[in-house]
């Protein structure tokens, strides 16, 4: 027998199938699938095996596989598959795409310390002639009601009486896995239907064509129970679902409902968990003990068979979209795929879709679904705009006098306010005061945040630290400032606005520590602080019923990216964030504080106007011919000297202009980031409606650079982020 073996490797000069002779005492073992283990040169690698067949057409003598890893296959006929379409979408290598399908225990088990947890429990053997003391026959009596008895409960008895009877082969021990997350007996708390609501879930089940559905439903409208029951009806007809959420903020609220709904039947892949904890997951999924998988981006190559339905809520956010390595995916694409795959319903959730789905859904490629209503038929909360401009004019502090008073109204009624400022830190940048110095990261062309906290300068894209000087060293004055503000600064002005009130800070600096997102959630929704100061963290599906204030403290972070979406990211994030007040019974308000107040993304905010803004964003999309009316391709060039950069990217552009006859080609340019760790980068953008020969550009420039170890070429298609 010969196999063919993709070696877990991902370089593209080795992106293929090798073959490996199977030694008689393995044949039994091996499936489509599975790992193994084989020489590899001068190594001992794992691969896949893709390919079973008699013989090999290669006229070599072929070495042999080591050792079969797994006892079952690891990637099942639609993950190979899955793994094929991603590999063609990214123009990625074959085995970055199965890896990124597994929790890091089976990408490979050389150097991997994760491993299966067990107890040890007891069975009772023949006890014959051998009299037992008091304490020993206590312990038997434990087996009187059940055949295995877990080493913990009969320690608790007496230990030195199972040692005993353990020696005496009265007590024989089992090992018995057990996973490291665990989840409540099934609950079954089920909430009933709106009308508006039922009349969602019927139009997805009535929904013959297989078309994707876009849910548009405002803040607040029970997007999550039409998903859930969604689900239930899937599991009666015997399928299993995925429901992926876009941030680890909302993991921990969303098992919580889903956990009493369907108790154990639920399992979490996100980022948050340990290597250990992804290892179990995976399994209890892959085994089919577990039948509704909800979990972030990754989640959606969970190994479930006979997948029913698939849930993308907040489809908007740019966390679905994989951008910092390879394959650079999309979890909706390969939602979509699965959904063709297994010809299940594919369900797309927002209160801000992305202009992309909107559109599609406007043309009848996606069928639309609304929730225009609150659940409770309240209206939405009001939204008043502060000029920054006027209140600087009397007012220098980070709160204007409306935010303040509202803040201040809010803490007297006993009821709870979140604060939103998208950029965490004390300030973001570090100037002279005489000379305009700013500091900026030596491996980074970016400034320096200050953190107050840990009196460090720190860098948010390499992690560059060094500590806060205050002696410029341009001018050697002592004249070194902080500029900007970030959530450490608003935090320290918090706490002497409101010297009483219980405040809690939510960013990347806070949640790091494991099961802190969690824990913060908690503790905001059992009261204990009355303020939640947060980045986008706070934004998006978080559900308390006690807040009735939202306050953004300046709405123009986001507004000032040079990005064509910027303006869809503002207006997303505003209307997320705007949509956590007044959520239950109490009246919700909001106060945006901004630089800008007669631009249209704020206006729209303003007035809860999702189609007025589409309506004027398209406009603006078609001129620039930007999408959703052009699809894009990204493409970066990086190195370590610079010159090379500029020249090779020059010799790009010119290719392609002779393969591309009907795109328009942007750069090359500096990226907007030029250097990040040392490494200068180039930029090149493609837009496009139809060009037959894109992808064969695209192939031969990949392949004249792998081999090239001065210079590093990237492929982007639909990029989110320049």
């Amino acid at each position: 027998m010969v196999v063919g073996v993709l070696i877990q490797l991902s370089h593209k000069n080795i992106d293929k199938i090798f073959d490996y002779k199977v030694p008689s005492r393995l044949e039994s073992k091996i499936k489509i699938g599975i790992r193994v283990e084989v020489p590899f040169g001068y190594q001992k690698l794992e691969g896949f095996v893709l390919e079973i067949k008699g013989q090999s057409s290669y006229a070599v003598n072929l070495k042999q596989i080591i050792e079969v890893v797994d006892e079952e296959i690891v990637l099942n006929k639609e993950l190979l598959d899955l793994g094929k379409f991603i590999k063609k979408q990214t123009l990625s290598t074959l085995i970055s795409c199965y890896q990124v399908m597994l929790p890091k225990a089976l990408k490979a088990r050389r150097g991997s310390s994760v491993s299966k947890k067990y107890d040890i429990y007891y069975r009772l053997g023949e006890i014959g002639e051998y009299k037992l003391n008091t304490k020993q026959q206590e312990v038997i009596n434990l087996f009187t009601q059940d055949d295995l008895v877990s080493r913990k409960r009969l320690l608790l008895v007496s230990a030195s009486s199972v040692k005993t009877l353990e020696q005496k082969g009265i007590l024989i021990p089992e090992k018995k896995e057990h996973y490291r997350l665990c989840y409540n007996s099934e609950n079954c708390l089920k909430y009933s239907l709106t009308d508006e609501q039922k009349q969602v879930v019927n139009q997805v089940l009535e929904n013959k064509e297989e078309k994707v559905s876009l849910l548009w439903g405002v803040t607040g409208s029970g997007k999550t129970e039409v998903y859930m029951e969604l689900i239930e009806n899937t599991l009666k007809k015997g399928k299993t679902s995925i429901m992926l959420v876009p941030e680890i903020s909302l993991t921990p609220q969303m098992v919580e409902r889903f956990e009493k709904r369907f108790g154990n039947k639920i399992a979490a892949i996100h980022s948050a968990l340990s290597e250990g904890e992804r290892y179990d997951e995976w399994r209890r999924i892959h085994r089919g003990e577990a039948k509704i998988v909800i979990g972030a981006r990754s989640a959606i190559f969970a190994p479930l068979n006979d997948l029913g339905m698939i849930i993308i809520d907040e489809e908007h956010s740019d966390s679905y979209k994989q951008e910092d390595s390879s394959p650079r995916y999309s979890a909706i694409d390969v939602a979509r795929e699965r959904g063709r795959y297994n010809k299940c319903p594919v369900i797309l959730g927002s209160a801000t879709p992305s202009l992309e789905s909107f559109a599609r859904a406007q043309k009848g490629f996606y069928q639309l679904l609304m929730l225009p209503h609150r659940v409770n038929k309240k209206s939405l909360p009001s939204v008043e705009i502060v000029d920054m401009n006027e209140e600087y004019k009397k007012n220098v502090g980070l709160f204007s006098k409306k935010l303040f008073d509202k803040i201040s109204e809010k803490i007297e009624k006993k009821e709870q306010v979140i604060l939103l400022l998208n950029r965490r830190g004390y300030s973001s940048f570090v100037t002279c005061k005489n000379c305009g110095y700013t500091v900026k990261c030596p491996h980074c062309d970016i400034t320096l945040t200050y953190h107050k906290h840990a009196s460090m300068l720190r860098c948010h894209y390499c992690g560059y630290a060094t500590n806060l000087k205050v002696i410029c060293p341009e001018c050697h004055e002592n004249s070194l400032t902080n500029l900007g503000i970030g959530t450490e600064k608003v935090e320290e002005e918090l706490h002497k606005l409101f010297p009483n009130t219980a405040v809690l800070r939510m960013d990347v600096d806070t949640t790091s520590r494991k099961g802190m997102h969690k824990k913060m959630i908690e503790d905001f929704r059992n009261q204990k602080y009355s303020i939640l100061l947060g980045t986008q963290i706070v934004a998006k599906g978080l559900d308390f019923e006690n807040v009735t204030l939202v306050g953004v403290i300046n709405a123009d972070t986001s507004l000032n990216i040079p990005d064509f979406r910027s303006s869809e990211n503002t207006f997303s994030l505003l209307s997320q964030v705007a949509g956590r007040s007044g959520r239950s019974e109490k009246v919700g308000e909001v106060v945006i504080q901004t630089f800008n107040p007669s631009h249209y993304a704020i206006s729209f905010v303003k007035k809860h106007d999702y189609i007025g803004f589409y309506k004027q964003e398209m406009t603006i999309r078609k001129t620039m011919k930007y999408p959703p009316y052009y699809y894009l391709v990204y493409i970066r060039l990086s190195g370590k000297d610079y010159s090379i950069i500029e020249k090779e990217a020059q010799k790009i552009k010119k290719s392609l202009e002779r393969y591309l006859e009907q795109t328009i080609i942007l750069g090359p340019s500096p990226a907007s980031i030029f250097k990040l760790n040392d490494v200068y980068r180039y930029s090149i953008i493609l837009k496009y409606k139809k060009e037959s020969n894109l992808y064969l550009a695209l192939i031969k420039m990949d392949e004249h650079y792998k081999n090239n170890k001065d210079i590093k070429v990237e492929i982007n298609f639909n990029p989110i982020h320049f």
